[in-house]
């Protein structure tokens, strides 16, 4: 000890200057001198000098300092040192904070978030090392992501939920298929893995049918989870993992799905389903589309849909002003193969272009940024909170929401369309981890609370999630009823 406190010592000339920095450093000295906790010594050990020993010590070995005296005990349980631990963790800081202070508390989120001051972070920071992590599966609108809570992104890709039968009546053992095909490749024991699902966006009226469709839908779930031996399942919408993603917890959600796209408004993280969800009937299936037809008018020959959609993915991006994008040269090329090269002009930014003219591809339908405005006049219209802002912060979802310059036009066109007064204050932010925020959206709902199921440390709180004994417990209720 007294070679790592010398070693210290001398990597900090200007040890005063910075001690002075600390504005809580009166505070430690107060305790660190405490007669009653005494270490000999140790007691004139400088604050700042003590601090540093603890971060090269490492988490593992500054916990066991807690149990020296009482004065140790509260300096080793200072938030901010356990903040410093937590940012040399693989997952960033500022996920782990949103979750911590957003999510932490479980379902319904409160209206006033937790702050800094309220929470362990040493606590947390425990939690987190110990919890073995969760099964995230999202099933998309195009493929399902899967993979452990634990990683820095999904493990795997599959055919989703539409593959395995019709979500809009999902029958069990095709839902047992698609669960266990997945568990299979990721060799889970399902009897003791926790799995966090997204439920894709269906069903998006407000009539009692539409309501009933949901609960339907994620009964279906729970249901055949639970046959499958799984302890707890957390059933989020995705709409609502994908916005966590952006750290926030209300705004509006723009999804661009795979055969649609949903505008999606999202207080507290709640959907607002009376306020309404737009839905416009164009989604990455019709841009693909749109650009295979506008290849075949060109002349330009290729082999396969896949093609098309690689070359959408790499060299697509939306104008921000249409017609003067049509006076300049952009053309580009991209290689698919080594053998099989290809180039592109307007095809480039027309297929984009759709979103906002959809005439274009010969559909009579809104346009999205028409969509998103309306859906901004009924939030507003429903005055659901006194603070008007929660939806002026629109956030875009799916893998062909990544197509650069879209947030920007969309923002621009809804400045453009709205009054002043309005739009004053609205943000449209690209999708935080590309096609896969929901995925990770459910990460940070994983990875935040935490439940003891069994006598086994999982990763949620028993608002985010129903265990098994609980669904046997409400079905036995509903047989009786």
């Amino acid at each position: 000890m007294s070679a790592l406190i010398r070693k210290v010592w001398e990597s900090m000339p200007h040890r005063s200057a910075s001690k002075s920095s600390h504005n809580s450093a009166s505070d430690y000295d107060q305790l660190m001198y405490m007669q009653s906790s005494s270490t000999g010594d140790f007691d004139r050990i400088p604050i700042d000098i003590f601090m540093q020993i603890l971060k090269i010590l490492g988490p593992k070995e500054s916990a066991r300092l807690r149990s020296v005296c009482i004065s140790w005990k509260f300096l080793v349980s200072d938030n901010r040192l356990w903040i410093y631990f937590l940012q040399r963790q693989p997952d960033p800081w500022d996920t782990v904070f949103f979750a911590e202070t957003h999510l932490r508390s479980g379902y319904p989120l409160q209206v006033f978030p937790a702050q800094m001051h309220d929470l362990s972070f040493m606590h947390i920071y425990a939690q987190r090392v110990q919890v073995p992590g969760a099964l995230i599966i999202d099933g998309g609108s195009g493929y399902c992501k899967y993979g452990w809570s634990k990683y820095s992104s999904p493990s795997g890709r599959s055919a989703t939920f539409l593959e395995f039968g019709n979500i809009e009546s999902p029958m069990p053992s095709r839902l047992r298929h698609f669960f266990s095909t997945i568990c299979n490749r990721m060799q889970v024991k399902t009897s003791t893995q926790p799995i966090v699902v997204s439920i894709p966006l269906c069903h998006c009226d407000d009539t009692e049918s539409a309501k009933g469709s949901r609960r339907h839908l994620k009964d279906a779930i729970y249901s055949t989870l639970f046959d499958m031996n799984v302890p707890a399942v957390c059933a989020i919408n995705q709409a609502t993992l994908a916005l966590f993603a952006a750290r926030r917890t209300s705004g509006i959600l723009v999804n661009v799905g795979f055969h649609q796209t949903s505008v999606v408004p999202i207080l507290h993280g709640k959907v607002m389903y009376k306020v309404g969800v737009e839905v416009v009937g164009m989604g990455a299936l019709k841009l693909t589309g749109y650009l295979r037809d506008r290849m075949q008018q060109n002349n330009i020959q290729f082999d396969s849909l896949y093609t098309v959609r690689t070359l959408k993915e790499n060299l697509c991006y939306v104008a921000l002003d249409y017609e003067d994008e049509l006076s300049k040269d952009t053309r580009a090329s991209f290689d698919i193969s080594p053998s099989s090269s290809f180039t592109l002009s307007n095809e480039r930014f027309q297929t984009g272009e759709i979103l906002f003219q959809p005439r274009m591809a010969g559909m009579q339908a809104m346009g999205l940024h028409q969509a998103v405005a309306l859906c901004m006049d009924h939030c507003h219209d429903a005055e659901l909170t006194a603070d008007d802002n929660w939806y002026k912060t629109v956030v875009l979802a799916g893998g062909s929401a990544c197509m650069p310059g879209l947030a920007a036009r969309l923002e621009k066109e809804l400045y453009g369309l709205l009054p002043t007064s309005f739009s004053n204050g609205v943000r449209v932010l690209p999708p935080p981890n590309g096609g896969d925020s929901a995925w990770f959206g459910a990460q940070l709902v994983s990875n935040a609370v935490v439940i003891v199921i069994d006598e086994v440390l999982s990763t949620f709180n028993t608002s985010w999630c129903m265990t098994r004994k609980q669904f046997r417990q409400r079905s036995k209720r509903k047989v009786l009823w």
